[in-house]
Protein backbone atom coordinates (compact mmCIF):
# COMPACT_ATOMS: atom_id res chain seq x y z
CA UNK A 1 0.00 0.00 0.00
CA UNK A 2 1.65 2.83 -0.99
CA UNK A 3 1.00 6.51 0.54
CA UNK A 4 1.22 9.63 -1.28
CA UNK A 5 2.25 13.00 0.61
CA UNK A 6 2.63 16.42 -1.00
CA UNK A 7 6.49 17.84 -0.48
CA UNK A 8 7.54 21.11 -1.17
CA UNK A 9 10.69 21.90 -3.37
CA UNK A 10 12.77 24.69 -3.63
CA UNK A 11 15.47 23.97 -6.17
CA UNK A 12 18.18 25.01 -8.19
CA UNK A 13 18.63 23.27 -12.04
CA UNK A 14 21.52 23.98 -14.08
CA UNK A 15 22.93 22.55 -17.38
CA UNK A 16 24.69 23.02 -20.64
CA UNK A 17 21.40 23.45 -22.14
CA UNK A 18 18.81 24.71 -19.56
CA UNK A 19 16.07 25.65 -22.47
CA UNK A 20 15.69 22.37 -22.65
CA UNK A 21 14.88 21.80 -19.24
CA UNK A 22 12.17 23.83 -18.69
CA UNK A 23 9.51 22.10 -20.41
CA UNK A 24 9.93 18.93 -18.40
CA UNK A 25 10.20 21.22 -14.98
CA UNK A 26 6.99 22.89 -15.89
CA UNK A 27 5.32 19.49 -16.48
CA UNK A 28 6.51 17.86 -13.22
CA UNK A 29 6.07 20.40 -10.68
CA UNK A 30 2.71 22.34 -9.62
CA UNK A 31 4.88 25.68 -8.97
CA UNK A 32 7.34 28.22 -10.55
CA UNK A 33 10.30 27.64 -12.99
CA UNK A 34 11.76 31.27 -13.23
CA UNK A 35 15.25 31.46 -15.34
CA UNK A 36 18.47 32.20 -14.05
CA UNK A 37 21.80 32.80 -15.93
CA UNK A 38 23.00 28.96 -15.68
CA UNK A 39 19.30 27.51 -15.58
CA UNK A 40 16.20 27.69 -13.53
CA UNK A 41 15.30 28.42 -10.40
CA UNK A 42 11.99 26.02 -9.00
CA UNK A 43 9.46 26.42 -6.15
CA UNK A 44 6.79 24.40 -6.08
CA UNK A 45 4.97 20.86 -5.34
CA UNK A 46 4.92 17.16 -6.39
CA UNK A 47 3.44 14.12 -4.60
CA UNK A 48 5.10 10.92 -3.81
CA UNK A 49 5.98 8.68 -0.91
CA UNK A 50 9.36 10.14 -0.11
CA UNK A 51 11.74 13.39 -0.88
CA UNK A 52 14.60 10.89 -1.95
CA UNK A 53 11.98 9.16 -4.57
CA UNK A 54 10.95 12.54 -5.63
CA UNK A 55 14.48 13.72 -5.88
CA UNK A 56 15.60 10.67 -7.78
CA UNK A 57 12.45 10.67 -10.31
CA UNK A 58 13.06 14.60 -10.97
CA UNK A 59 16.87 13.96 -11.95
CA UNK A 60 16.24 11.25 -13.92
CA UNK A 61 13.55 13.10 -16.45
CA UNK A 62 15.78 16.19 -16.30
CA UNK A 63 18.81 13.76 -17.50
CA UNK A 64 16.60 11.78 -20.35
CA UNK A 65 16.52 15.62 -21.66
CA UNK A 66 19.84 16.92 -20.83
CA UNK A 67 22.48 14.51 -19.89
CA UNK A 68 25.02 16.86 -17.87
CA UNK A 69 22.27 18.24 -15.61
CA UNK A 70 22.57 19.71 -11.86
CA UNK A 71 20.17 19.39 -9.41
CA UNK A 72 20.04 21.22 -5.83
CA UNK A 73 16.81 20.46 -4.27
CA UNK A 74 15.40 21.24 -0.74
CA UNK A 75 11.86 19.16 -0.12
CA UNK A 76 10.00 19.59 2.78
CA UNK A 77 6.90 17.75 4.30
CA UNK A 78 5.16 18.53 7.62
CA UNK A 79 7.10 21.19 8.25
CA UNK A 80 10.35 19.07 8.56
CA UNK A 81 13.17 19.74 5.63
CA UNK A 82 14.92 16.74 3.87
CA UNK A 83 17.68 18.14 1.88
CA UNK A 84 18.69 15.92 -1.69
CA UNK A 85 21.24 16.35 -3.90
CA UNK A 86 22.45 14.80 -7.09
CA UNK A 87 25.02 12.85 -5.44
CA UNK A 88 24.18 9.12 -3.04
CA UNK A 89 27.21 7.97 -1.20
CA UNK A 90 28.96 5.11 -2.30
CA UNK A 91 30.26 2.43 -0.76
CA UNK A 92 30.30 1.47 3.42
CA UNK A 93 28.84 4.03 5.72
CA UNK A 94 30.40 5.16 8.77
CA UNK A 95 27.82 2.77 10.70
CA UNK A 96 28.92 -0.40 8.33
CA UNK A 97 31.27 -3.11 10.19
CA UNK A 98 32.99 -3.87 7.56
Amino acid sequence: MSSQREFRLVADVSSADPSRLQPVLERLVDGSVTETHDGFHVEGTMAGESSRELNRALLSALRRVERRTRLRAEWTSARRPNASSTTWPRGPGPHDPS
